[in-house]
């Protein structure tokens, strides 16, 4: 199986990330992964979770570059439950720079770590968004995905809140 591979956009190539990358995918989720954008998934993107993915599981760590540059990243996990024959593929973290948006990046990151997981022997695959990020929730759709539930998310900030 190649590590790199070609789009329809010749100029476009995806590859598994390498150490040389964690900078530029962890820069470029904080530009997507805002309170504005995020407000509940903002809070767990930070440069531990990017470094402890490459260091634990870097074949579910890929990305889309054209001209070396990072303009989109995968980071999935597989989650291996104990007395049980099912495994789960777990997308934690997909993102593509708007300035390329709408080109089939992340369709094609998917599909990547779809194909992996698949061929390590996953059964099902997971991922969380909010419930109001319509344009996610219809990508996932537009992949297979199903049966949407909600949860409540919920914070207490205690500086500003008296027992």
């Amino acid at each position: 199986m190649s590590t790199t591979e070609a789009t329809p956009h010749a100029d476009i190539k995806f590859r598994i990330a390498t150490i040389d990358d964690l900078s530029a995918i962890f820069h470029l989720g904080e530009r997507l992964f805002t309170s504005q954008e995020s407000s509940n998934l903002y809070r767990t993107w930070d440069e531990y979770e990017v470094t402890h993915l490459f260091n634990s599981e870097p074949e579910y760590m890929w990305v889309a570059c054209m001209d070396e540059q990072v303009i989109g990243f995968l980071l999935g996990s597989i989650i291996e439950k104990r007395y049980t024959a099912w495994n789960y593929g777990h997308l934690l973290w997909l993102g593509v720079d708007p300035a390329f948006a709408g080109q089939g990046i992340g369709a094609r990151l998917f599909d990547r770590y779809r194909d992996l997981v698949e061929a390590a022997g996953v059964r099902m695959l997971m991922v969380d968004t909010q419930a109001d990020n319509d344009k996610a929730i219809r990508f996932f759709r537009s992949k297979g995905f199903a049966n949407p539930i909600d949860h409540i998310y919920m914070t207490l900030n205690l500086e500003t809140q008296s027992r």
